[in-house]
C-alpha cells in the first residue's frame, strides 16, 4: 500500500465518491504505517507551531500489542520525528527495548495521562495534547465552548472541561482523573494548561486538534467584540449544533477533514508511506 490516497477504498454517496481509511491484511503493514502516520501528525504539528519545549504528545495504539502505544521521544523536536524515532511502551511505563527508536526518555506527563485514557477507551486510538496559544489562554476562563459556528458545532456536547490543574502531571491518580473527565467524549480542554483530542484515527485526531485550537481563538475573538459593542453573541440553537455535530464532528468526518494537512506535508517532502517487509529468516 503505497498511499491511501491513492489506494484506499472509496464509497458512494450519490453522485459523489469519497476514500475511506485503509484496510490492512498484514499486521506488520499495519504497524508500519502508524508510525509513519505519527511522525507525520508530529511535524503537521510543527508546521502550525504546536510545540513547547518538552511538552506535548501524541500516541498511537498498536496493531498487534493492543496493551501498547507508541509516542514521541521526550527532548525531541517534533519537526524532526521519524517513524524510526518512536517509543513503543506497555501499559507501566516499560519502553520496549527491541522496538524503540534510541532516544529511550519518555515523559512522565505523556505515560500518566495518555496511557490513562488509551485503557479507559479501548475504542480510541490516538490520543493528542499540547499546549497550544488560543487554547491555553481560552482554558483560562474555565467554560466548555459555545456553538458559535458551524464549525465549533463538532464539539457540541462532545467536549468536557477539566478545571483542576494540579501541576504537572506526574502521577497516576491525575491521569485517571483527566480520563474520567474525559469520559466517552472526543475532546478535552484543560484549564490552565492545554487541549487534549481522542479519537479512532490519527488523522481525525490532527484535524480536530487544529479545529479545537481555532475554535477556541474565534469564540475568544467574538466574545471580546461582543462585549466591546454591548451585544451578547448568538448561539447555534441545540437541534441545529447537535445535527452538524452529527456530520462535521463525526469519526469519519474527521478523517476526511484530516486527510488534505498529510496530502500538503507529503507533497511538501516528496515521501509517502512505503512497505517493505523484512525478509524471512531461512530456519
Amino acid at each position: 500500500m503505497a498511499t491511501p490516497f491513492k489506494d484506499a477504498s472509496k464509497i458512494s454517496i450519490g453522485r459523489n465518491t469519497i476514500p475511506v481509511p485503509p484496510t490492512f491484511s498484514d499486521p506488520l503493514e499495519h504497524r508500519a504505517f502508524l508510525k509513519f502516520r505519527l511522525a507525520q501528525a508530529f511535524r503537521i504539528f510543527a508546521k502550525y507551531g504546536y510545540d513547547e519545549g518538552v511538552a506535548g504528545h501524541i500516541t498511537v495504539r498498536d496493531p498487534i500489542r493492543q496493551d501498547c502505544y507508541w509516542v514521541n521521544p521526550k527532548g525531541v523536536h517534533f519537526k524532526i520525528i521519524q517513524p524510526e524515532g518512536l517509543l513503543l511502551v506497555d501499559r507501566g511505563g516499560k519502553i520496549q527495548e527491541n522496538e524503540s527508536g534510541p532516544s529511550r526518555r519518555l515523559s512522565r506527563a505523556a505515560y500518566m495521562i495518555h496511557s490513562s485514557i488509551h485503557q479507559a477507551r479501548p475504542d480510541v486510538v490516538c490520543v493528542a495534547h499540547s499546549h497550544t496559544t488560543y487554547a491555553k489562554a481560552f482554558g483560562l476562563l474555565g467554560v466548555p465552548l459555545d456553538p458559535l459556528t458551524q464549525d465549533s458545532c463538532a464539539f457540541y456536547e462532545d467536549h468536557a472541561l477539566y478545571s483542576e490543574f494540579r501541576g504537572i502531571v506526574v502521577d497516576r491518580e491525575e491521569g485517571l482523573a483527566i480520563a474520567n473527565v474525559l469520559g466517552s467524549k472526543k475532546a478535552l480542554i484543560l484549564q490552565n494548561h492545554g487541549i487534549l483530542v481522542a479519537t479512532k484515527s490519527i488523522e481525525s485526531a490532527v484535524f480536530f486538534f487544529i479545529s479545537l485550537e481555532k475554535c477556541c481563538k474565534v469564540q475568544m475573538v467574538v466574545d471580546q467584540a461582543a462585549a466591546a459593542r454591548g451585544l451578547k453573541p448568538r448561539l447555534i440553537d441545540p437541534v441545529s449544533a447537535a445535527s452538524t455535530r452529527e456530520s462535521l464532528g463525526s469519526e469519519m468526518g474527521g478523517w476526511f477533514d484530516g486527510i488534505p494537512e498529510f496530502q500538503l506535508l507529503e507533497h511538501e517532502e516528496e515521501k509517502r508511506f512505503e512497505y517493505v517487509p523484512a525478509p524471512q529468516e531461512i530456519v
